[in-house]
């Protein structure tokens, strides 16, 4: 892990950790466009749910070599003997409500792809393409779901997945890059391009 300047200004849930500060400066809102790689995030994100983020993070190798690198067609094969391996694995967050829709998220995944729908080009094509900026409010209140985040959850449930509530699918969002939420003093602040 590279350490982060400590002198650069950041969001404030950035300061709590370095490992925060890291994720932070290198990952959270630029706008991701691989498939695999938003599903491997989303699937964190609803890990990550009734956690921190910080858990998630220190975890997170835990939890690629575990779900054997996020690859959406082994964890669709997945049956109740890896459900009870990974329930047995202490280097992840050990849910069964969590790891049995990581598994039906796979399958949900791979009957898009199937159906010719790619998982980047639907999601992206529900915020017209580009990263939405200004999401904070005028008060520098930064939302927990908002009427989008709403509507790409039932969009996702609509095809199966779980664990894809409106909070953990705007976290996603914030994560991914499709909408812009640093701080207005943040050294990330400044609005990213869009995907060319």
């Amino acid at each position: 892990m590279t350490v982060p300047d400590p002198d650069l200004s950041r969001c404030a849930w950035a300061q709590t950790h370095p490992l925060n500060a890291a994720y932070h400066d290198a990952e959270w809102g630029v706008p991701e466009y691989d498939s695999r790689a938003l599903w491997e995030k989303l699937i964190l994100d609803g890990f990550q749910a009734g956690l921190s983020w910080l858990t998630i993070l220190k975890k997170r190798d835990a939890f690629r070599e575990a779900f054997e690198g996020f690859d959406p067609e082994r964890i669709a094969g997945y049956d109740e003997t890896d459900v009870e391996r990974l329930l047995g694995n202490a280097g992840i967050v050990r849910s069964r409500s969590k790891i049995e829709a990581t598994i039906g998220n796979a399958r949900a995944y791979l009957a898009m792809r199937d159906s010719g729908e790619d998982f980047a080009d639907f999601l992206w094509s529900m915020v017209g393409g580009r990263p939405i900026q200004d999401s904070i409010g005028s008060d520098g209140s930064v939302p927990t779901q908002t009427p989008l985040s709403v509507d790409i959850s039932k969009a996702l449930k609509k095809r199966g997945f779980k664990f894809v509530g409106p909070v953990i699918v705007y976290a996603w969002m914030q994560a991914v890059g499709m909408v812009n939420d640093h701080a207005e003093d943040c050294h990330r602040r400044k609005p990213v391009a869009a995907m060319g």
